[in-house]
């Protein structure tokens, strides 16, 4: 996946300026987006601060920590009950 050239607090600040009344055409023009991207940000960031994003990263990255060691964990404990079972 392509990494944007616009980072997450600038993203918002290009939405505060059509919050603010500038033309969207205006907004797209001066950063050099399309008015699909200039949509897709506000359906994903719309009304989001920089602070709530930040948090909502860490959040994400917590998630997928413990998604890995539950895996693991569930593969070990299937491991341990298929030895188990042989042996009885």
């Amino acid at each position: 996946m392509r990494k944007s050239r616009f980072s997450e607090s600038q993203i918002v600040e290009i939405l505060k300026q059509g919050d603010g009344g500038v033309p969207v055409v205006e907004i797209v023009r001066q950063h050099g987006i399309s008015r699909g991207t200039y949509f897709k940000w506000k359906g994903k960031y719309a009304g989001a601060t920089v602070n709530e994003l930040r948090r909502l990263r860490e959040l994400e990255a917590e998630n997928a920590k413990l998604k890995r060691m539950y895996a693991d964990l569930a593969l070990e404990n299937a491991a341990l009950k298929d030895v188990l079972g042989r042996k009885l």
